[in-house]
């Protein structure tokens, strides 16, 4: 059994099944994983963590707190750093790995003895909405004490590679069986049935990374389009949600569920802004779309249009976005036999296993510096 790895998260386990879980759920078949959750708010008792087995193998560990400020804040660590103590004593950690998804928990490193120390950058946060003020000082402070850092895309690596020595790019990769599902359009979602065709859909969070603009107008070229879109509402109102007749919302579903959804479209639809939150950003859906086989536009995004120009539709702009949509609903036999043949070697390059496989050879290989 290799040593346990214990996680700092930003993101809920419970939440959209992305890079974390891909990565931590594999790991877990071979070493004991415990995810430390930001704090929720509990007014009502003293500090406490609500423990979870979501998966074989992982400890999910949510703190509740009586603090008022979100997240991995200042005013939470008094209360964090106890509990992680305790948890550290009861679970009889003494060889472990630290790995961070966030910057914003590094004061409690202070608390741990790890052989290594890991930074999973997946996402630039500082351009996120909201982003804590702090955050850009504690990365370059996570920076500095990292042993291993990873990216989850080229962007990212080409950002922070001259900030350490030792970064590795690590795109996010795919569960090819689980989207390739999509293909047999009987496993069709029932509540999805229902609309008309075409359909054009798209997965994932619904938040500022979003060109809500550009739905808007999309739906309103082809009125006899039925625009899907599947997944929670973070960060942004839902009264900003563009709504038309032939827009659906579908809100979060299990990760189980997203390929019923995907059978039943005929194009899938990656209509990102080009923002700060956007601009590193290497979406893990490009390769769930491909998995499918399913004609796929995109805006402009660095990591999509750079590896994939030539597979999928790029729309720089909401004419040149219809557009995109409009060719790839035209595509005939033959050019949709091509595309799926360049799907697919995409898709038979890349797996969530052997990403595991690369990225546990690299620990097991690193010695880290004295502490």
């Amino acid at each position: 059994m290799h040593e346990a790895i214990i996680v700092f998260s930003h993101l809920r386990w419970s939440f959209v099944y992305q890079r974390p879980q891909q990565l931590l759920a594999r790991m877990a078949e071979r070493r004991r994983v415990i995810f430390f959750e930001e704090p929720v708010l509990d007014r009502e008792s003293d500090p406490f963590l609500e423990c979870t087995n979501p998966a074989p193998g992982v400890l999910v560990c949510r703190p509740h707190t009586p603090v008022e400020r979100p997240g991995y804040d200042d005013e939470q660590i008094s209360c964090l750093t106890p509990l992680l103590e305790e948890l550290l004593h009861e679970e009889r950690l003494e060889r472990y790995v630290a790995w961070f998804y966030t910057p914003m928990a590094l004061p409690l490193a202070a608390t741990l003895k790890p052989r290594l120390v890991v930074y999973d950058c997946m996402d630039e946060l500082s351009g996120f909405l909201d982003a804590p003020k702090e955050l850009a000082q504690r990365e370059r402070a996570l920076l500095e004490l990292a042993d291993l850092v990873f990216t989850g895309g080229p962007s990212l690596y080409r950002a922070k590679q001259r900030h350490h020595a030792r970064v590795y790019c690590f795109p996010s990769s795919v569960d090819a069986a689980h989207f390739g599902l999509a293909c047999d359009p009987d496993i069709e979602h029932e509540s999805q049935r229902p609309l008309p065709r075409p359909r054009l859909g798209y997965f994932g969070v619904l938040d500022e990374r979003l060109n809500l603009p550009l739905l808007y107008a999309l739906a309103l070229s082809h009125p006899e389009w039925q625009i899907v879109m599947v997944g929670p509402v973070l960060k942004i109102s839902p009264e900003t949600l563009p709504r038309r007749d032939n827009i659906s919302y579908y809100g979060q579903q299990e990760y189980a569920q997203l390929p019923c959804f995907l059978a039943g479209w005929d194009v899938c639809l990656i209509p990102f802004a080009l923002n700060e939150a956007t601009r590193f950003i290497s979406p893990t859906k490009i390769l769930e779309y491909m998995a499918a086989e399913k004609p796929v536009v995109s805006t402009p995004i660095t990591d999509v249009a750079e590896p994939y120009g030539d597979i999928v539709f790029i729309g720089d702009g909401i004419e040149s976005f219809i557009a995109g949509c409009e060719g790839a609903l035209a595509l005939t036999e033959a050019k949709q036999q091509e595309m799926v043949r360049a799907m697919r070697e995409v898709v038979a390059g890349t797996s969530w296993d052997a990403t595991v496989r690369s990225m546990e050879e690299l620990l097991a290989a690193t010695r880290p510096p004295h502490r």
